[in-house]
């Protein structure tokens, strides 16, 4: 009964019990065995451990004993662990094998990924017109496998989007793969499965897995040159763009205004769910609130405090990023 009000609990976009690629399924089934099969044995051990304690105590000779304690150690501690990681291997070993990125006959789609401390770097090199670049979020195609490539920049992170199948760690200077797909169209969460530091937790990715037509039009929005229209249009929002420039430029990239990588790239911030890879919801005013307060937000990131800059140039800073939609 405890556990099943503790798996009650394993539900929404992270659950690893609500699979949405076969994959994860995979992934499902092996644990949902594992599960079973340790339940099992431990239901059997207490049994036999209850029992001894009721039985009566027998007279043996030390022949007898030596007999039965060398089943015990026979059965129970050699003949039941191989047979076990015997049946696991079995099923264990194709099932990460799926998720392996070997070749097919028509290469799949490849997504980068790049974790940060505490943020994701998503690229598409294989988007015509240009590679597509964007932060804590990522589209992917639904109903078709796609190979993830992930590494980090920094520490150790790990890449896991467990409604759609394992993790896979994420090491700075080697590139991993992996193979993941969903079945259909569907929101999913992510989240950095290694610790990576204080706000290890605070480092969620939304994913969203859509159709192709959908998916080739999402990049096509992000093109560059679309973008630079976008950042440099406006002339009410000159005094944040040159605020962005004075303060801003070093480290983070907007299309058509700078190429900086040492923070997210906030070209097109406007069109996501989350600010500061899932520590705010994005609504009016939150890249405001997020540039006054992002120490206290998320405690240790690495920008620095904007004491040095008015209150009210952050606040039309913020403004004219939130409007840098494709």
């Amino acid at each position: 009964m405890m556990v099943g009000g503790l798996l009650v609990g394993c539900a929404g976009d992270n659950s690893i019990l609500d699979p949405a690629g076969q994959a994860a399924r995979d992934v499902v089934l092996v644990w949902w065995a594992m599960l079973g099969f340790g339940t099992a044995v431990l239901i059997t051990v207490t049994s036999f451990w209850l029992y001894a304690f009721k039985q009566k105590k027998k007279r043996r000779t030390p022949a007898q004993e030596r007999r039965i304690a060398r089943c015990w150690i026979i059965g129970g501690g050699i003949i039941l662990p191989v047979a076990s990681i015997a049946v696991l291997l079995t099923f264990g070993v194709p099932t990460g094998q799926r998720m392996l990125a070997l070749p097919l006959s028509d290469p799949p789609e490849v997504i980068e990924v790049i974790g940060h401390q505490w943020w994701w770097e998503v690229r598409y090199p294989g988007a015509e017109g240009g590679e597509v670049v964007t932060s804590n979020q990522l589209i992917m195609p639904a109903g078709e496998p796609v190979d993830f490539h992930v590494t980090s920049a920094d520490v150790i992170h790990a890449f896991w989007v467990p409604r759609l199948g394992g993790k896979i760690d994420m090491i700075p200077g080697r590139v991993n793969k992996i193979r993941l797909e969903a079945d259909e169209p569907s929101i999913f969460g992510a989240q950095c499965a290694e610790f990576c530091g204080t706000q290890h937790a605070q480092m969620q990715l939304y994913v969203e897995a859509v159709e192709r037509e959908e998916y080739e039009a999402w990049l096509a929005e992000r093109q560059t040159s679309e973008l630079s229209s976008l950042a440099v249009s406006g002339q009410q929002h000159e005094p944040a763009r040159e605020a962005f420039t004075a303060h801003c430029a070093s480290c983070h990239r907007v299309a058509g205004l700078s190429n900086a990588q040492e923070g997210p790239d906030l070209s097109d911030l406007g069109s996501r769910t989350s600010l500061g890879a899932g520590v705010m919801p994005m609504e009016e005013g939150a890249v405001a609130q997020w540039l006054q307060h992002h120490q206290r937000l998320k405690p240790g990131n690495k920008m620095p405090t904007q004491d040095d800059i008015e209150t009210d140039t952050l606040e039309s800073l913020g403004a004219w990023l939130e409007t840098l939609t494709p």
